[in-house]
């Protein structure tokens, strides 16, 4: 009787609306589709160096995850098994834990591995390949940002949040007569910022891939002003590059994730001598329940997952071209 084949399926970065639900699809579909047996590594590549928490996933372990946000596998955004960084006798050390994961995925009997998670999480999953891993990978971001798929599970969830946010913020700028602004994530993409901004009736949106003037901006300001319009609403990408000085050439210190729309308000108040607000919408959008389109396609994407590794189609990152569920070789899943 031949060995009963068995894979495991990782997740790691950031959670996403739709993990919990690609995770289901890869187990049902194992069970029930191929008969293979299929183990849940917890926290991301951390759980390939300490694979004490490696469990089996039954069809009773994912029932009723379908809904839920976030991953019940637990992840994590900063464990490289390649570059993994601890500190010993008070130094930090960056140390190579990749073999160990191979001989702890060998220990474990694993055949292959479905690797969920965004560009960081792929480039490790591409490196393990390239040390003879069988590997099937499947985008996830709220960020949209990887090449090869058209559209990543968790960003549908993302613009949704994020465009009601808007529509709520809206109103009460509107009846205040404030300009207002809204960060949201992205790293450096702007589409979240793109598409819930145009779907939210933002009159500004600020974006990585355009370069912006604060002289823009407050121009842009001052004619809705003097067309009547006494309010105005400003979405900021969490990566937009701010220019390197402020109108009086003073330099604009760097900021990050989080203090971006503070920096450019900062600088709008003493232009337009305006009472500006700021609303950083940060993890709120990455929580919480996937709407159905990222519960359906994360779902296909799990099955197909199983399926690549059943035909023993490994180094495969499963895609979205149109509608249609494909893979594309790992190696060229991405820009280099």
């Amino acid at each position: 009787m031949s060995k009963r084949k068995t894979f495991a399926v990782v997740n790691g970065g950031g959670d996403a609306p739709g993990l919990n639900a690609a995770i289901r699809g890869v187990a049902r579909s194992a069970i029930n589709a191929h008969g293979m047996r299929v183990l849940g590594i917890h926290n991301g590549f951390d759980g390939l160096i300490w694979p004490e928490g490696a469990k089996e996933l039954t069809e009773e372990s994912v029932s009723g995850i379908l809904p839920r946000g976030g991953t019940i596998l637990g992840t994590t955004n900063r464990g490289n098994p390649f570059a993994y960084r601890t500190q010993e006798d008070g130094k930090d050390v960056v140390r190579d834990y990749s073999n160990l994961c191979l001989e702890n995925a060998r220990r474990l009997g694993i055949d292959a591995f479905v690797v969920i998670g965004g560009d960081g999480t792929q480039h490790i999953a591409r490196d393990f390949a390239r040390k003879g891993m069988h590997i099937v990978a499947v985008p996830k971001t709220i960020d949209n940002d990887l090449s090869a798929t058209d559209v990543t599970f968790g960003f549908d969830t993302a613009i949704l949040i994020a465009t009601e946010a808007i529509d709520r913020l809206h109103t009460t700028a509107e009846s205040h007569h404030r300009v207002m602004l809204i960060e949201v994530m992205g790293r450096d993409a702007g589409w979240i910022a793109l598409h819930a901004g145009i779907a939210g009736g933002a009159h500004i949106i600020l974006i990585p891939e355009i370069p912006f003037s604060f002289q823009a901006v407050s121009e842009a300001i001052r004619q809705r002003e003097i067309r009547g319009c006494h309010y105005s609403l400003i979405v900021v990408a969490e990566g937009a590059k701010l220019p390197a000085t402020d109108p009086g050439g003073k330099p604009i210190p760097p900021c990050g994730p989080g203090t971006v729309a503070n920096t450019i308000a900062f600088t709008l108040r003493e232009m337009l001598h305006k009472e500006i607000r700021v609303t950083v919408l940060g993890h709120v959008r990455r929580g919480g329940s996937p709407t159905p389109f990222d519960r359906v396609t994360a779902t296909r994407r799990g099955v197909h997952a199983v399926d690549l590794v059943a035909r023993g189609e490994f180094n495969r990152m499963v895609c979205l071209r149109g509608m249609h569920i494909e893979s594309v070789p790992l190696e060229k899943a991405w820009k280099p």
